[in-house]
């Protein structure tokens, strides 16, 4: 049985796939930036959690906007699943580097706001293709 996918659903897998790269590259470039400023001036790492809160509601913004950019409708939806995509990837990465790592309601919150934050990112990607 052979399943066969439309060139429409290509292009809005393409989208998706497209938009969590650029939202990991913000997220490399925001936290190389910041480990400069923590490595070579007197700038402690108190600040380390808000600074990993809004790198990740704005990478998961722009993934659900570029996701959605490609999607005829339902960019809330193309947005939301960006979002949850970047989350498993990112979930993913600390359970490979940091095995005493243990979920809590930090991690559940992060999970949280990076599905409303791709929702959020799709309704204004599809809005701004219009």
């Amino acid at each position: 049985m052979r399943v066969e996918v439309s060139a429409e659903k290509k292009t809005q897998v393409k989208a998706l796939l497209i938009g969590v790269l650029v939202g990991y590259a913000i997220t490399c470039i925001i936290f190389l930036g910041y480990s400069m400023l923590i490595t070579y001036t007197s700038m402690s790492e108190k600040n380390l959690p808000v600074v990993v809160a809004v790198t990740t509601l704005l990478s998961v913004l722009v993934a659900g906007f570029d996701a959605a950019r490609g999607a005829e409708g339902r960019g809330w939806l193309w947005g939301m699943i960006a979002g949850l995509v970047y989350v498993l990837i990112l979930v993913a990465i600390v359970l490979v580097t940091l095995p005493a790592f243990s979920a809590d309601m930090r991690t559940v919150m992060v999970c949280v706001l990076g599905i409303a934050g791709g929702g959020l990112g799709g309704i204004l990607g599809i809005n701004m293709k219009k």
